[in-house]
Protein backbone atom coordinates (compact mmCIF):
# COMPACT_ATOMS: atom_id res chain seq x y z
CA UNK A 1 0.00 0.00 0.00
CA UNK A 2 1.42 3.35 -1.01
CA UNK A 3 2.06 6.17 1.65
CA UNK A 4 -0.88 8.56 -0.28
CA UNK A 5 -3.14 5.19 0.16
CA UNK A 6 -2.12 4.83 3.79
CA UNK A 7 -3.22 8.74 4.54
CA UNK A 8 -6.08 8.13 3.01
CA UNK A 9 -7.26 5.36 4.56
CA UNK A 10 -6.56 7.03 8.46
CA UNK A 11 -8.31 9.78 7.26
CA UNK A 12 -11.09 8.02 6.40
CA UNK A 13 -11.50 6.43 9.53
CA UNK A 14 -11.21 9.20 11.41
CA UNK A 15 -14.28 10.83 9.53
CA UNK A 16 -16.44 8.00 10.62
CA UNK A 17 -15.42 9.12 14.77
CA UNK A 18 -17.57 12.69 13.60
CA UNK A 19 -21.39 12.38 14.79
CA UNK A 20 -23.69 14.97 13.44
CA UNK A 21 -23.63 18.49 15.43
CA UNK A 22 -20.22 18.38 16.91
CA UNK A 23 -17.12 20.96 17.39
CA UNK A 24 -14.31 19.80 15.51
CA UNK A 25 -10.74 20.97 15.75
CA UNK A 26 -8.92 20.60 12.00
CA UNK A 27 -5.00 20.12 12.01
CA UNK A 28 -2.72 21.47 9.18
CA UNK A 29 -0.88 18.71 7.21
CA UNK A 30 -1.02 16.28 3.95
CA UNK A 31 -2.88 13.76 5.92
CA UNK A 32 -5.49 15.71 7.34
CA UNK A 33 -6.12 17.09 3.56
CA UNK A 34 -7.53 13.90 2.62
CA UNK A 35 -10.01 14.34 5.69
CA UNK A 36 -11.92 17.08 4.59
CA UNK A 37 -12.94 15.58 1.25
CA UNK A 38 -14.13 12.71 3.91
CA UNK A 39 -15.69 14.58 6.11
CA UNK A 40 -17.49 16.73 3.67
CA UNK A 41 -19.01 13.14 1.83
CA UNK A 42 -20.74 12.05 5.17
CA UNK A 43 -22.80 15.52 4.87
CA UNK A 44 -23.37 15.84 8.55
CA UNK A 45 -24.02 18.87 10.56
CA UNK A 46 -20.86 19.93 12.34
CA UNK A 47 -19.13 23.56 13.62
CA UNK A 48 -15.36 23.62 12.44
CA UNK A 49 -11.90 25.22 13.40
CA UNK A 50 -8.92 25.44 11.27
CA UNK A 51 -5.33 25.86 12.68
CA UNK A 52 -4.56 27.66 9.48
CA UNK A 53 -5.87 29.27 6.66
CA UNK A 54 -4.95 26.76 4.02
CA UNK A 55 -7.19 24.18 5.55
CA UNK A 56 -9.69 26.71 6.23
CA UNK A 57 -9.59 27.54 2.53
CA UNK A 58 -9.71 24.27 1.63
CA UNK A 59 -12.48 23.23 4.06
CA UNK A 60 -15.04 26.36 2.52
CA UNK A 61 -14.43 25.20 -0.59
CA UNK A 62 -15.67 21.87 0.08
CA UNK A 63 -18.87 23.66 1.96
CA UNK A 64 -17.95 22.60 5.54
CA UNK A 65 -18.77 25.12 7.88
CA UNK A 66 -15.72 26.72 9.06
CA UNK A 67 -16.35 29.70 12.05
CA UNK A 68 -13.58 31.48 13.99
CA UNK A 69 -12.45 29.81 17.32
CA UNK A 70 -13.46 32.61 19.46
CA UNK A 71 -17.42 31.47 18.93
CA UNK A 72 -16.36 28.00 19.98
CA UNK A 73 -14.86 27.36 24.07
CA UNK A 74 -14.26 23.61 23.59
CA UNK A 75 -14.50 20.66 21.25
CA UNK A 76 -15.81 17.30 21.02
CA UNK A 77 -12.78 15.83 19.04
CA UNK A 78 -9.36 17.44 17.14
CA UNK A 79 -7.99 15.17 14.42
CA UNK A 80 -4.13 16.07 13.68
CA UNK A 81 -1.19 14.90 11.92
CA UNK A 82 2.21 14.02 13.24
CA UNK A 83 5.86 14.29 11.31
CA UNK A 84 7.20 11.92 13.96
CA UNK A 85 5.43 8.87 15.68
CA UNK A 86 7.47 7.01 18.71
CA UNK A 87 6.82 3.91 20.26
CA UNK A 88 5.83 5.09 23.89
CA UNK A 89 3.75 7.55 22.37
CA UNK A 90 5.89 10.58 22.12
CA UNK A 91 4.78 12.99 19.14
CA UNK A 92 6.74 15.60 17.08
CA UNK A 93 4.14 17.61 15.45
CA UNK A 94 4.61 21.44 13.91
CA UNK A 95 5.93 20.69 10.02
CA UNK A 96 2.86 22.68 9.17
CA UNK A 97 3.83 25.64 10.91
CA UNK A 98 0.58 26.07 12.58
CA UNK A 99 2.25 25.07 15.95
CA UNK A 100 0.51 27.76 18.78
CA UNK A 101 -3.01 27.18 17.15
CA UNK A 102 -2.85 23.30 16.88
CA UNK A 103 -1.51 22.72 20.20
CA UNK A 104 -4.51 25.82 21.41
CA UNK A 105 -7.53 23.53 19.46
CA UNK A 106 -5.56 20.15 20.96
CA UNK A 107 -5.78 21.57 24.49
CA UNK A 108 -9.16 22.78 24.11
CA UNK A 109 -10.57 19.35 22.89
CA UNK A 110 -12.28 16.44 24.78
CA UNK A 111 -11.06 13.60 22.63
CA UNK A 112 -7.71 13.82 20.79
CA UNK A 113 -7.22 11.88 17.32
CA UNK A 114 -3.63 11.19 15.52
CA UNK A 115 -3.81 10.19 12.64
CA UNK A 116 -0.49 9.40 10.18
CA UNK A 117 0.81 6.94 7.76
CA UNK A 118 3.47 4.36 8.20
CA UNK A 119 6.62 6.44 7.06
CA UNK A 120 5.63 8.85 10.36
CA UNK A 121 6.78 6.21 12.63
CA UNK A 122 10.14 5.96 14.24
CA UNK A 123 12.30 3.97 17.00
CA UNK A 124 12.82 7.08 18.69
CA UNK A 125 12.82 10.80 18.20
CA UNK A 126 15.21 12.62 16.72
CA UNK A 127 15.76 16.08 15.51
CA UNK A 128 14.93 18.32 14.01
CA UNK A 129 12.10 19.21 16.18
CA UNK A 130 10.13 22.63 15.02
CA UNK A 131 9.54 25.45 16.80
CA UNK A 132 7.33 28.27 16.69
CA UNK A 133 9.24 31.37 18.01
CA UNK A 134 8.16 35.29 18.87
CA UNK A 135 10.26 37.55 16.90
CA UNK A 136 10.47 39.56 20.21
CA UNK A 137 13.80 38.93 21.53
CA UNK A 138 14.40 36.06 19.00
CA UNK A 139 18.27 36.27 18.88
CA UNK A 140 18.49 35.69 22.77
CA UNK A 141 15.96 32.91 22.82
CA UNK A 142 18.07 31.30 19.86
CA UNK A 143 20.82 31.14 21.97
CA UNK A 144 19.13 29.69 24.83
CA UNK A 145 18.09 27.09 23.03
CA UNK A 146 21.00 26.36 20.99
CA UNK A 147 21.39 24.24 18.70
CA UNK A 148 18.89 26.12 16.89
CA UNK A 149 18.59 27.34 13.21
CA UNK A 150 15.60 29.56 11.14
CA UNK A 151 13.40 27.69 8.75
CA UNK A 152 13.29 29.26 5.10
CA UNK A 153 9.18 29.32 5.41
CA UNK A 154 6.18 31.99 5.69
CA UNK A 155 5.21 33.03 9.27
CA UNK A 156 2.96 31.24 10.86
CA UNK A 157 -0.96 32.17 11.05
CA UNK A 158 0.02 34.18 13.90
CA UNK A 159 3.33 36.21 12.61
CA UNK A 160 5.53 33.61 14.54
CA UNK A 161 9.03 32.54 13.42
CA UNK A 162 9.56 29.16 12.15
CA UNK A 163 12.52 27.36 13.30
CA UNK A 164 14.16 23.91 13.98
CA UNK A 165 15.70 22.41 17.32
CA UNK A 166 18.88 20.15 16.02
CA UNK A 167 19.76 19.23 19.59
CA UNK A 168 19.57 16.15 21.59
CA UNK A 169 15.88 14.22 21.50
CA UNK A 170 17.10 11.16 23.91
CA UNK A 171 15.12 12.32 26.62
CA UNK A 172 11.63 14.10 25.32
CA UNK A 173 10.29 14.43 28.91
CA UNK A 174 13.08 17.25 29.75
CA UNK A 175 13.11 18.57 26.00
CA UNK A 176 9.22 19.20 26.55
CA UNK A 177 10.20 20.67 29.81
CA UNK A 178 12.67 22.63 28.28
CA UNK A 179 10.53 23.90 25.04
CA UNK A 180 7.68 24.94 27.35
CA UNK A 181 9.53 26.13 30.02
CA UNK A 182 8.66 29.84 31.14
CA UNK A 183 12.37 30.27 31.96
CA UNK A 184 14.59 27.77 30.56
CA UNK A 185 17.74 27.81 32.59
CA UNK A 186 16.44 30.47 34.39
CA UNK A 187 16.23 32.98 31.47
CA UNK A 188 13.59 34.58 30.17
CA UNK A 189 12.44 33.22 26.79
CA UNK A 190 9.21 30.88 26.00
CA UNK A 191 9.06 29.54 22.55
CA UNK A 192 6.26 27.61 21.48
CA UNK A 193 7.06 23.76 21.66
CA UNK A 194 5.93 21.31 18.78
CA UNK A 195 7.13 18.29 21.06
CA UNK A 196 3.96 16.38 22.80
CA UNK A 197 3.21 13.41 24.57
CA UNK A 198 -0.61 11.89 25.86
CA UNK A 199 0.23 13.06 28.99
CA UNK A 200 1.67 16.53 28.79
CA UNK A 201 -0.45 18.54 31.16
CA UNK A 202 -3.16 20.26 29.17
CA UNK A 203 -2.66 18.93 25.78
CA UNK A 204 -3.27 15.50 25.64
CA UNK A 205 -4.52 12.60 27.78
CA UNK A 206 -3.82 9.06 27.74
CA UNK A 207 -7.33 7.83 27.54
CA UNK A 208 -8.29 10.29 24.79
CA UNK A 209 -5.15 10.04 22.72
CA UNK A 210 -5.96 7.51 19.90
CA UNK A 211 -3.71 6.47 16.75
CA UNK A 212 -5.66 5.85 13.35
CA UNK A 213 -2.26 4.70 10.74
Amino acid sequence: MSVEHEKQRAAEAAAELIEDSMTVGLDTGSTVAYLLPALARRGLSRRCVATSPRSEEAALMLDLRVEPFGSIDRFDITIEGADQVAPDGWLVKGGGAAHTREKIVAAAADRFVMIADSSKRVTALHPPVPLELLEFGLAATMRLLHPVSLRDAPRSPDGGVIADYHGAVADPASLAALLGARHPRRRRARPKRSLRRPSLSGSMHPPNLEGLR
